[in-house]
C-alpha cells in the first residue's frame, strides 16, 4: 500500500483523487506514507499552489498529532518489561541449564525479547501484523530449533555459535517483521541508525538498573545483611530484562513510520555527532596499524586471538559507516558533505586492506589445520564484510557524488539481507555439516 500512495500522490494534481487517497491512507495506518509523498512533491515544486496547501495541511496535522504520536507507551510497555524481567528471573534458576553449564537464559533471551518487543509494537499499531507474524514465527522457529539441538548435544562450539548469532537472528526478524522485504533502502537504513539509538538508550537504562542493584545491596550491607547469591543473580538478570522493552518504547514511535520518527532528537542526535567525532580517530589508528603490520606480519598467522580482533573490527567499522552516515542529505549541512564522504571512503579503503590481509591468515591456518565452525564462520564473516566494503567504494566511484548518501545505503540495505541469510545458514547448517566432529 505504502508503494502505490506514493507513486499516485507524486503522479496525480487532481484534488479530489489526493484527497480520496489521504483519506484512504489514514484508514489503512498509512498517513504518514502519504505525507511524505506529498511534502517531497512540494519541495520539489514549491510555488504550486496545491502542493503548497497540502504541505501545510500536513504540517498542521503534524504539529497537532505530534504530542499524541510522540507520548511513550508506559501502559503497554510497563507490564510486557516486567513480564520479560520475570522471565529473566526465573531462567537463573540453577536446574534450568544445558549440560549442567550455560543457563538456558543464555540461548533463549533475544527469542524471548524478539517475541516481547514485537508484541509491544502490534499493540500499538496493528498495522504491523500482516509483516511481523511471518517473521516472528521464524524467530521463535531458529530459537527452538537451537534450543532443541543445544539439549541434544550438539557440542559446546554450536552453543558458543548460536550465542552470538541467534541474537543477530532476532534482531533482523523484528527488523524486516517491521518494514518488509520490500521496503526501500532508505527504510532499512533508517531503521538500523534508530536500532543504534534504541541500544544507546538500552545502555543507559542498564548502568541504571546496575547503580540499583548496587545500591540496594550497599544498603543491606550496612545493615549486616548480605543477599543471598541467587537473589542478586534474579536481580541484575530481571533488571537487565526489562531493559530492552523499555528502550524500543522510549526511542521508537510505533504508530510512526519509519521515515517519520525522529532522529534530530535526544540520544538520536547523539548517534550521529559521536560517529563523526570517531572517524578521524578510527583513520589514524588505522593509518598507524597498517605502519606497524610488516614488524609483526606473521602474528594473525599463529595467534587465534588476533584473527577475532579483526573480525570484530570489520563489524565495528560497518557500524561507525553507518552511525557516520545521515538518513536525509538535509540532515548534514552540505559543507560537510564532501569532507564526510571522504572519511568515509578512507576508513573503508583502509579496513579492506587490513580485512584482507586477516582472511589471508584464517585462510592459510585453514590450509594447515582443516575446516572447523569456527574458522568457517571467520571466513564467511570475514568474506562478506570485505565484499560490501569493495562495493561500497565501487559504487561511491561510479555513481554521482551528489547521491553519495543514497548509493551507501543501498550497500547497507544489501548487507541486511546478507547478514541475515548468512547468520540463519549459521544456526541451521553448523550442526548439521559438523555432527560429531
Amino acid at each position: 500500500m505504502t508503494n502505490s500512495i506514493q507513486g499516485l500522490a507524486l503522479n496525480s494534481d487532481d484534488p479530489r483523487t489526493l484527497e480520496e487517497m489521504y483519506q484512504a491512507a489514514r484508514h489503512q495506518g498509512e498517513a504518514d506514507s502519504f505525507a511524505a509523498a506529498m511534502i517531497s512533491r512540494y519541495q520539489s515544486a514549491p510555488d504550486n499552489p496545491l502542493y503548497a496547501a497540502w504541505y501545510y495541511r500536513l504540517q498542521a496535522r503534524s504539529q497537532h498529532g505530534e504530542a499524541e504520536d510522540g507520548r511513550i507507551a508506559w501502559r503497554r510497555a510497563l507490564p510486557l518489561a516486567l513480564l520479560s524481567g520475570l522471565v529473566f528471573a526465573l531462567l537463573t534458576d540453577s536446574r534450568l541449564t544445558i549440560d549442567g553449564d550455560a543457563p538456558y537464559l543464555v540461548l533463549l533471551w533475544s527469542p524471548i525479547v524478539a517475541v516481547l518487543v514485537y508484541l509491544f509494537l502490534l499493540l500499538e499499531n496493528p498495522a504491523y501484523r500482516r509483516r511481523a507474524l511471518p517473521a516472528l514465527g521464524g524467530v521463535v522457529a531458529a530459537g527452538v530449533y537451537t534450543f532443541a539441538l543445544a539439549l541434544s548435544g550438539a557440542g559446546e562450539t554450536y552453543q558458543i555459535l548460536s550465542v552470538l548469532h541467534l541474537p543477530l537472528l532476532a534482531w533482523l526478524g523484528v527488523g524486516f517483521g517491521m518494514l518488509g522485504w520490500a521496503s526501500s533502502a532508505r527504510e532499512r537504513f533508517a531503521a538500523l541508525i534508530k536500532t543504534l539509538e534504541i541500544g544507546l538508550t538500552g545502555a543507559v537504562f542498564g548502568g541504571g538498573v546496575l547503580a540499583f542493584v548496587l545500591i540496594t545491596m550497599g544498603l543491606f550491607a550496612a545493615l549486616g545483611l548480605d543477599l543471598p547469591d541467587w537473589l542478586i543473580a534474579m536481580l541484575f538478570v530481571g533488571g537487565a530484562g526489562l531493559v530492552p522493552v523499555i528502550a524500543v518504547a522510549v526511542a521508537f514511535q510505533p504508530k510512526r513510520q519509519i521515515l517519520a520518527q525522529r532522529f534530530e532528537q535526544g540520544l538520536g542526535r547523539l548517534v550521529p555527532i559521536l560517529m563523526r567525532l570517531l572517524l578521524p580517530l578510527v583513520l589514524l589508528v588505522l593509518v598507524i596499524y597498517l605502519c606497524f603490520i610488516p614488524f609483526n606480519f606473521m602474528g594473525p598467522f599463529r595467534e587465534r586471538e588476533l584473527l577475532i580482533v579483526y573480525n570484530v573490527m570489520l563489524f565495528a567499522v560497518m557500524a561507525l559507516l553507518v552511525g557516520a552516515t545521515p538518513v536525509r542529505s538535509s540532515d548534514l549541512p552540505a559543507r560537510y558533505h564532501h569532507w564526510l564522504r571522504t572519511a568515509i571512503l578512507a576508513v573503508a579503503g583502509l579496513s579492506v586492506v587490513i580485512g584482507l590481509y586477516a582472511l589471508a591468515a584464517v585462510v592459510y591456518r585453514t590450509s594447515l589445520g582443516g575446516i572447523t565452525p569456527n574458522r568457517l564462520t571467520v571466513i564467511g564473516w570475514n568474506t562478506i564484510n570485505i565484499g560490501l566494503l569493495i562495493v561500497l567504494l565501487y559504487r561511491q566511484w561510479r555513481d554521482d557524488r551528489s547521491q553519495w548518501i543514497d548509493a551507501l545505503q543501498r550497500v547497507v540495505s544489501t548487507a541486511l539481507a546478507i547478514y541475515a541469510g548468512w547468520a540463519l545458514f549459521l544456526v541451521l547448517a553448523i550442526p548439521l555439516l559438523f555432527w560429531g566432529a
